[in-house]
């Protein structure tokens, strides 16, 4: 039995590899064998992560994909967290997730019966924490744009401060012919934000 740990923050800001010692720390009581470590900063609203993908790409039948918490696997619609779910049960890859105590019985040996019905209550389990996670997630949207709007209307708003020197510390690595891969790995940022740094220094040597 084989695991591999997806670890996610939304933001560049926020250390997506915080969970990993309670991951590892989890895996290692149980006596599970970690083959790879997953790791991006990529809004779990979107199904579209690179690194998630590559996990699923990876994986064979009766892996686990370990996780610190559901909203870290999905904040996703309903229509994207099925499609999710679909390729999950097509690989047949088992989520465990260390705040979801009944995933926990799918870390350990069963005989056929107990683990088709781990793996039902667990099913159930995880839609009902991924529907309250989009839920979260869209409550906080909206007090945010709330609060946003309120602040414009006073004001005071003035949008995300951009950090400068990161963003032109990347464009000269891109200049210099670096990989993203590279890039994400020397200054941390996700790959959607070496992108948006490529695309702007296209358009400004267009310009």
């Amino acid at each position: 039995m084989l695991v591999r740990l997806y670890l996610r923050a939304s933001t560049d800001e926020q250390d997506a590899s915080r969970a990993r010692a309670q991951l590892e720390a989890f895996a290692a009581e149980r006596g599970l064998i970690i083959a790879a470590t997953y790791v991006e900063n990529e809004s779990g609203a979107k199904l579209a992560r690179p690194e998630l993908f590559r996990l699923l790409a990876d994986a064979r039948p009766g892996d686990l994909l370990l996780i610190e918490q559901v909203d870290r696997l999905s904040r996703l619609s309903a229509d994207d967290w099925h499609k999710l779910r679909m390729e999950l049960d097509a690989r047949q890859v088992r989520v465990v997730a260390l705040d979801l105590p009944t995933s926990w019985m799918l870390a350990a040996p069963a005989d056929d019966f107990s683990g088709r019905m781990f793996s039902a209550i667990n099913g159930m389990m995880l839609d009902v924490l991924a529907a309250v996670a989009r839920k979260d997630y869209e409550d906080r949207r909206r007090r945010q744009a709330q609060g946003q709007a309120k602040a414009k209307a006073e004001g005071r708003y003035r949008g995300r401060v951009e950090d400068t020197k990161r963003n032109d510390t990347m464009a000269a690595m891109l200049r210099a012919g670096l990989s993203y891969s590279q890039i994400q790995n020397a200054t941390g940022a996700s790959r959607a934000t070496v992108a948006k740094i490529a695309k702007r220094a296209a358009q400004e040597a267009i310009s």
